[in-house]
């Protein structure tokens, strides 16, 4: 008959056996470096069809966004080679706000986003487009200040058109997935309840997931093929 105790201690060990070892899998997740290609926006100059459709993969569902270069062509130009480079990987929509929109763009991994916080792009012409529900359009800090953060309009947001704010494409399917985003933090802080950006810059989503478990994620975005 097994001794109930050696049976116990084996069982303890290879818990504890199993969880150092997803512990090692999980260091060795962190350790993966970025590739050459994220690590390099000077390379990232292609430029982009006249239209073309990209597809979102999230946590709150999938939708999928046409873009028209002619709206915004730097813009445009930009998006496109971001999601070449494979850059939206587990990308967090850190700020959410009912009525208004979802931003997102910084990346997860800090060595990254350093490295594209300063590839900023000239504006783009205002007037192809207007601010409304569903457009997609780059986020702005002042004058040709664009890099890689975005928002999609929940609601009509015509007031930013004049403000550098420029539509370069629209959610075409699955704008039911796009209002199902989280948006229970609201505003970032120190406004509002949600994430502080300079944090997101310095800690990337290790911040995120720990402080603001709700988030919803970009998981992968593909070029649709004709």
């Amino acid at each position: 008959m097994l001794d109930r105790k050696l049976v116990v201690i084996a069982g303890v060990s290879l818990g504890l056996a199993g969880s150092l070892f997803a512990k090692e899998e999980a260091k060795e997740e962190s350790k993966k470096e970025p590739s050459a290609a994220l690590m390099d926006p000077s390379k990232a100059t292609e430029e982009a069809p006249a239209k073309f459709k990209a597809k979102f993969a999230t946590t709150a569902g999938d939708f999928t966004i046409e873009v028209t270069r002619e709206w915004a062509p730097t813009g445009a130009d930009r998006f496109y080679n971001l999601v070449k480079i494979g850059y939206f990987e587990d990308i967090a929509i850190f700020r959410a706000i009912d009525g208004f929109m979802g931003q997102f763009g910084i990346h997860g991994d800090p060595k990254v986003s350093a490295v594209w916080r300063r590839a900023k792009i000239k504006d783009d012409a205002q007037g192809k487009a207007s601010n409304a529900p569903g457009t997609i359009t780059f986020a702005t800090a002042g004058p040709n200040t664009r890099t890689t953060q975005l928002f999609i309009n929940f609601g009509d947001n015509k007031f930013l058109d004049n403000q550098g704010f420029t539509p370069f494409g629209k959610v075409v399917e699955g704008m039911d997935s796009v209002n199902k985003i989280y948006k229970g933090y609201g505003e970032g802080a120190p406004r509002g309840k949600g994430p502080r950006q300079d944090l997101i810059q310095s800690q990337g989503n290790a911040y995120l997931k720990k402080d603001f478990p709700k988030l919803d994620y970009i998981k992968s975005v593909t070029l649709v093929k004709d």
